[in-house]
């Protein structure tokens, strides 16, 4: 099954970027196949057991997927891993695995490396062994349904950094009929609107004529603490 990954992946001497590689297809993993696939992305899935490759590949949300064990940097390379631009590493619970595997995969000049962490500790290994971006996909869960819980107006909230969010977020009540540039939210609050969307379209940098309208939804942009503001002032909880 390796030779198989090479012969597909392997070769031309050039990355491939519009191509993801998801190492260990436990649920979080299934999950990153399932939805790349969705999106158009070509995916190649792997595992070291036969068990969930056979499985993504019986499921078709994987385009390709491979038995292997990532912690042979060998395995990797035949498989043609190391010509990915983006390699998400979703091993589960052997901790050891996951940064062996990690290691590998930037040693061998992988650019984007994306590994899950169960603990702090397995966090700052991950880093220390170079992971690129390092996600907690439970405890991202156990926020955005916090959120969800208490805060029914946002639809949609995405950390870029500890600091600074982009929010998807219904037009308050008092925003209704009113144009982007009358409600301010830069001088006032200090967020940019990015896009807008309404009739299940986008409109990317809304015009300041644009008009707003209750039940359109406004994507936001900004600091943490101006985005808690604005919604504490518009009653949006």
């Amino acid at each position: 099954m390796v030779d198989l990954g090479a012969m597909l992946f392997r070769g031309r001497g050039v990355k491939l970027s519009q191509q993801f590689a998801v190492i260990g297809l436990g649920r979080f993993g299934r999950g990153v196949c399932e939805t790349l696939h969705g999106m158009g992305y070509e995916v190649l899935g792997s595992d070291n057991q036969e068990r969930l490759v056979n499985q993504v590949l019986q499921d078709h949300i994987v385009d390709h997927a491979i038995q292997l064990d990532s912690t042979d940097p060998q395995a990797l390379k035949e498989a043609g891993l190391f010509e990915f631009e983006t390699v998400i590493v979703a091993i589960g619970n052997h901790v050891d695995a996951s940064i062996i595997t990690t290691l590998n995969l930037k040693e061998a000049g992988v650019p984007n490396v994306i590994a899950k962490a169960s603990s702090e500790i397995h966090k700052k290994l991950l880093e220390r062994v170079g992971a690129d971006r390092v996600v907690f996909p439970e405890y991202e869960a156990g926020c955005e349904l916090a959120r969800s819980l208490t805060r029914p107006a946002i639809l949609d909230w995405f950390d870029l950094d500890p600091e600074k969010s982009i929010v998807e977020v219904k037009v308050p009540e008092a925003f209704h009929n009113r144009t982007v540039a009358e409600v301010e939210l830069r001088s006032r609050y200090g967020l940019n609107l990015i896009a807008l969307r309404f009739d299940d379209k986008f409109e990317i940098n809304p015009s300041p004529n644009q008009k707003l309208n209750k039940g359109d939804i406004m994507v936001v942009i900004g600091a943490n603490n101006d985005i808690d503001r604005f919604l504490r002032s518009q009653h949006i909880n």
